[in-house]
């Protein structure tokens, strides 16, 4: 485009926009003086077009079955349009807590080579697997949180979890003064509800998405002193 041309689109463009500034409100046409309110539809209605949608949108393949669009009671809870209230999170809390199953044989920890093996894998669930056998699952740490000082990409949904058990003093796992720590953790990975009602990390335990012995190796990541998370 040559000087003289584009001096003279800019010009056309001037004369343009100060024509549409001019109009200004005349623009848009007034509303009717006699137009009804538009009727809003109410919560129970936008769910059920919503699980409607859900049901509609999605089918089942592989591994991946309709049921996983089944919601518990605590999950309806914390989808709902307003957060629930503390006393509902309260017993939601309980409620699950209840349904944590502590290690069959007493045992915690297992080999923190393991769960760094774990917390590095993302694999698992998906429609194409061959198998929804825990076994097969990843753990997803590092989706969430940084596991390692070393790691140059890691998820911030979740804190940090570098000196896990260093920070929160558990020099000896066994010791019963870590007790607390060992429990609450397991608690955490078995169920997260447990202890935050809405919380958005993977239950699993609950949900069967990982092996007691795999959570015992996850869980010496996290409090092994030996464990490059507590270097």
């Amino acid at each position: 485009m040559t000087q003289a041309a584009m001096t003279t689109s800019i010009r056309r463009f001037a004369v343009l926009a100060l024509a549409v500034l001019s109009a200004g409100p005349a623009l848009a046409a007034p509303p009717a003086k006699d137009s009804a309110p538009k009727a809003t539809k109410g919560a129970g209605d936008l769910d059920r077009q919503t699980r409607e949608m859900m049901q509609g949108s999605f089918r089942e393949q592989g591994i991946a079955k309709m049921d996983r669009l089944d919601q518990d009671p605590a999950q309806q809870a914390c989808s709902a349009a307003r957060a629930p209230s503390q006393a509902v999170a309260g017993r939601i809390e309980a409620q699950q807590l209840a349904t944590v199953k502590w290690p069959s044989d007493g045992q915690y920890l297992g080999d923190w080579r393991e769960g760094e093996k774990l917390a590095q894998n993302g694999r698992g669930m998906t429609w194409s697997d061959p198998s929804a056998a825990a076994a097969r699952n990843g753990g997803l740490c590092y989706n969430c949180h940084q596991v390692d000082k070393k790691e140059v990409s890691f998820g911030t949904i979740g804190p940090s979890l570098w000196n896990y058990g260093k920070l929160r003093g558990v020099k000896d796992p066994a010791d019963p003064a870590s007790e607390p720590i060992v429990k609450y953790t397991w608690g955490k990975l078995w169920n997260s509800k447990a202890y935050t009602a809405c919380s958005t990390m993977p239950r699993f335990g609950h949900a069967e998405l990982l092996t007691e012995q795999q959570l015992r190796d996850l869980m010496a990541l996290l409090l092994d002193p030996k464990s490059p998370v507590n270097e």
